[in-house]
């Protein structure tokens, strides 16, 4: 964060100076008053000037994606990024060709969330105001949620039909929150996890 201090014959002058220093507008920056102004013998002589300290708030938009491009560099990915704010999340998206696409996604997401791990690590550093990061490559999240959805929906049959528990393949913890949610009303089968990060995983068994 940078940070400058101003001194002005007003609070309002001071802030100005230093806004034309760090060439910001004023809900750009958070300011602390060091020194009110006083005036002097006859409101003339012998004033002293306010003196103001100037913080330049973070903007996690140009935070994230200075930093998303530059590691889409060092990675030799040839993506375009693009970062939007709703309700204090920062949502990223790519677009470019499909194999570079594949790439940043990695084996199941592991790529994709690993990158959003760390750009949530970046854009929080400085920050007063906690930023979630959600970051998605050509629809990615929304297709492997359904695709999830469907998976867990047809475990749920073979346990059924089988009266077994069945042990899926390891999960990050989102992914296994989407089978937990698609399950949780099911009236035949509970769900719930079991084993250590990176390798815990959610078991279907039948309700008792």
């Amino acid at each position: 964060m940078k940070i400058v201090e101003s001194a002005g014959k007003t609070i309002e002058e001071a802030l100005e100076k230093a806004l034309k220093e760090l060439n910001a507008t004023l809900d750009e920056v958070e300011y602390d008053v060091i020194e009110e102004p006083t005036k002097g013998f006859l409101g003339i002589l012998g004033g002293k000037a306010g003196k103001i300290r100037v913080t330049l708030k973070e903007n996690s938009n140009k935070v994230a994606k200075e930093f998303i491009d530059e590691v889409l560099k060092c990675m030799n990915v040839e993506l375009s990024s693009s970062v939007d704010t709703e309700d204090g999340t920062l949502n990223i998206k790519f677009d470019g060709d499909d194999d570079q696409m594949g790439y940043i996604i990695g084996r199941r997401g592991e790529t994709l969330d690993a990158l959003q791990f760390i750009t949530n690590l970046v854009v929080n550093k400085n920050s007063s105001e906690h930023k979630k990061v959600l970051m998605d490559v050509g629809n990615y999240r929304q297709k492997r949620e359904e695709s999830l959805i469907r998976f867990s929906k047809k475990m749920a049959r073979s346990v059924v039909r089988k009266k077994k528990p069945v042990k899926l393949e390891p999960m990050n913890p989102y992914e296994r929150r989407i089978i937990h949610a698609a399950l949780q009303n099911d009236p035949y089968v509970r769900t719930y996890s079991e084993g250590e990060e990176p390798n815990r995983r959610v078991v279907i068994a039948l309700k008792k």
